[in-house]
């Protein structure tokens, strides 16, 4: 029937969120089956699973998995996690587009001074609570939705530390409206994806490689805005990336935005190239050698 993704930052009030929609659907006449997926129901702790990057990648998969598993045309799976990475959103509509169902995005839009004071709030009475450094980083790499892209449209924006998270809370109703709506040849507002025999059979690894490619560019980005601000860059011209991968050839500095710009750009680029017939990269070191080749092209030494 349905497949929600609640998404925010630590402690911003997305399992309250979850709470309250599943209330207000179960309100709703008929009732329909309402099923709330989180880290607890997988007996997945908090630290253990963002610890590091190998704990978190595992901790999607067993999320996407158990969604993948459970979702059908006769229920609503509201998925409340942090969903914090645009690339596993992406993933989670493309098992919604194969299912032939609606989906739609849930966003708590919490300030990170809020999320910070609720989480020490949490530990100092004993609750589950994350531990600082794995806040601090979690906080750092959350990526915003952006209601322009279609995995994470429509988009239902809740501001829990403005506003009192309840079943009548604007978004929870529109929410609730989106997802069991009547559907007929007349509607226009509400949205059933349809499956294609591409998301049928290539579903998964389209959804991989766009998440390799967006980890692995991002890794690069990060190196070369570290090296710069080492004095790496200016005084070596050459960025190391690690064993086995290409070095970084730059002949002056580069900021943010720039860099930014050309991940955009490559990302296109790549996108339209593997419609051509050329496979995308299937795992980070290959993205990262493709963005090292095209950054050197573009703003390389000579």
């Amino acid at each position: 029937m349905a497949l929600v993704v609640i998404c925010g930052q630590p402690c911003s009030g997305k399992s309250t969120a979850a709470i309250a929609l599943a209330d207000a659907l179960g309100a709703v006449d008929p009732k329909p089956s309402v099923r709330i997926v989180d880290e607890s129901s997988l007996h997945l702790g908090r630290n253990p699973s963002y610890a590091n990057m190998n704990a978190e990648k595992n901790l999607r998969g067993v999320l996407r998995s158990e969604v993948d598993r459970s979702l059908s045309r006769d229920n609503i799976l509201i998925v409340d996690s942090l969903n914090n990475i645009k690339g596993y959103r992406y993933e989670l509509w493309c098992l919604a587009r194969a299912a032939g169902i609606r989906y739609c995005v849930l966003h708590c839009d919490t300030e990170e001074n809020h999320c910070r004071k609720w989480n020490t709030k949490r530990r100092d009475n004993g609750e589950s609570s994350y531990d600082e450094n794995i806040f601090e980083d979690l906080v750092r790499r959350f990526e915003k939705p952006d209601r322009r892209s279609r995995w994470d449209s429509p988009l239902f924006e809740l501001w829990p530390s403005r506003d009192e998270i309840k079943q009548s809370s604007e978004a929870i109703s529109e929410a609730v409206i989106y997802l069991t709506k009547k559907v007929d040849s007349k509607t226009r507002d509400v949205r059933v994806l349809q499956p294609t025999i591409a998301t049928q059979s290539v579903r998964t690894s389209e959804a991989n490689s766009l998440y390799e490619m967006d980890q692995g560019t991002q890794e690069v980005i990060n190196a070369v805005i570290a090296a710069q601000s080492q004095g790496l860059g200016s005084t070596m011209n050459k960025i190391s990336l690690g064993q086995h991968l290409p070095t970084i050839n730059i002949q002056r500095s580069v900021g943010l935005p720039e860099l930014r710009s050309l991940r955009r750009t490559f990302i296109k680029l790549t996108g339209q190239t593997s419609l051509s017939g050329r496979p995308p990269p299937s795992d980070a070191d290959s993205a990262k050698r493709m963005f090292v080749d095209y950054l050197n092209r573009e703003i390389g030494t000579a």
